[in-house]
């Protein structure tokens, strides 16, 4: 699950004519979190992104109404910090070349996998800092601050000491907070994309992220609070913020 702020998910515009690709494409993206508007033609896809705000783009480059390419520099001097993905069934070099000189930020070739796709999206969107971080570059949720560049982690004044994957699994969390992260997207952030042993390492790790947590609230000087990381049956984890300290 990706977020470019606080708690809102990325947007994904995405302008495909083609029917089976179109329904497939979207399932995949909402079924991990992305929020997706599909539209069928260039025109409307210019006009979508202009009523915005939008993050992504998935741009087929065989639209009935214009062609792509024009659709790419269009979008591009109208929406300069809009992530580009242009979507080609052409063969020829030139075109994809045409089609990131135009704008675009990466293509994919059809046909193409979801978890290629997946991938492709995560990894640009981690170079786009989406963590909702202050002036002094941590994130803050509570009394909880992870200082992600520093790998450190406080609650309150105290440090808490993390293994190296349950920092990592936090930190995807907290990238996100009161967003639903999908077991799959936590698996491949934290562990590899391409990791085929149990998913039960999730959960051991998450236990294990909460105890040290419970102990340091525990053991503060004075109440802290304490966001709580929830757990979502049949689908993944939760960062929700704390309850307000005294409260019922």
């Amino acid at each position: 699950m990706w977020t470019t702020g606080a708690k809102d998910p990325v947007s994904v515009l995405f302008i495909e004519d083609d029917e089976v690709i179109g329904r497939h494409v979207e399932a995949g993206l909402r079924s991990h979190g992305y929020a997706v508007t599909r539209v069928r033609t260039g025109g409307s896809g210019l006009a979508e992104a202009d009523r915005g705000p939008i993050d992504v783009v998935l741009l087929d480059l065989g639209l009935p109404d214009m062609d792509g390419i024009d659709v790419a520099r269009q979008l591009r001097n109208g929406h300069p910090d809009v992530l580009i993905l242009i979507l080609t069934a052409r063969s020829d070099e030139i075109d994809v070349i045409v089609g990131l000189d135009a704008g675009a930020d990466d293509y994919l070739a059809k046909p193409f996998s979801m978890t290629v796709l997946l991938a492709r999206l995560r990894a640009h969107l981690r170079r786009r800092p989406p963590a909702p971080a202050g002036p002094d570059g941590l994130v803050r949720i509570g009394d909880l601050t992870v200082d992600i560049a520093a790998r450190r982690c406080r609650l309150g004044d105290r440090e808490v000491e993390l293994r190296p994957k349950e920092f990592e699994l936090l930190t995807v969390l907290v990238r996100h907070p009161e967003e639903a992260v999908s077991r799959e997207v936590l698996m491949a952030e934290v562990w590899d994309e391409n990791w085929f042993g149990p998913t039960k390492t999730l959960d051991v790790t998450m236990s294990s992220l909460r105890r040290r947590l419970r102990a340091a609230a525990s053991d503060a000087p004075a109440p802290v609070a304490l966001p709580a990381l929830t757990t979502l049956r049949g689908h993944g984890y939760r960062l929700d913020p704390p309850e307000p300290l005294g409260g019922p």
